[in-house]
């Protein structure tokens, strides 16, 4: 199986996404978009492994109250066969989420990616744009926040050619103190 760790996006906050991958897509020359279903933002990408309850064990003994995050500008990594596209997620808890997350895994024996952690959420993939196109006109339009209460064990499987990501395990988190 080929699993991450995530927080799933509310109804709110994907219809903004969807929102800024519809002004995008007029304009890109080629590549593919994510679809609304897979919208999410990866805390920790683990690999293929069959070890479920390994890491079932890592996000339970988290003790982590819920947070608010907020979607920010939007982005892209530059690659030779098209670029990734994102809009970029702050808050100040997701590094020490991540940072928890991983530890405890690497604790249990995976072998994790060390490269930064860089929240974001993928709007497009190999997408060739024009270079002067003005990114920050196709931002989101109004902020867009939403409150994380849980976590979430994903499985990535390509079915018929198309990624579908599949919750089979959440961990809620604890109620934030007021």
């Amino acid at each position: 199986m080929r699993l991450f760790i995530a927080i799933n996006l509310d109804d709110k906050t994907r219809a903004g996404v969807c929102r800024v991958i519809e002004g995008l897509k007029p304009h890109a020359r080629k590549g593919r978009f994510t679809p609304a279903e897979n919208l999410h933002l990866t805390l920790v990408f683990i690999g293929e492994t069959n070890r479920v309850s390994a890491v079932q064990g890592a996000m339970d003994e988290l003790q982590f109250p819920a947070f608010t995050v907020a979607v920010g500008e939007l982005g892209r990594f530059s690659r030779p066969c098209g670029d990734i596209y994102w809009l970029g997620v702050e808050g100040e808890s997701l590094e020490p989420l991540h940072r928890q997350l991983r530890d405890s895994l690497v604790g249990r024996g995976f072998a994790l990616e060390r490269r930064k952690y860089k929240p974001h959420l993928t709007l497009g993939r190999e997408l060739v744009l024009p270079r002067e196109l003005d990114l920050w006109g196709l931002g989101p339009r109004e902020p867009l926040a939403m409150e994380v209460k849980k976590i979430s064990l994903m499985q990535s499987e390509r079915i018929r050619g198309r990624m579908r990501y599949t919750e089979i395990y959440s961990r809620p988190l604890k109620e934030a103190e007021r």
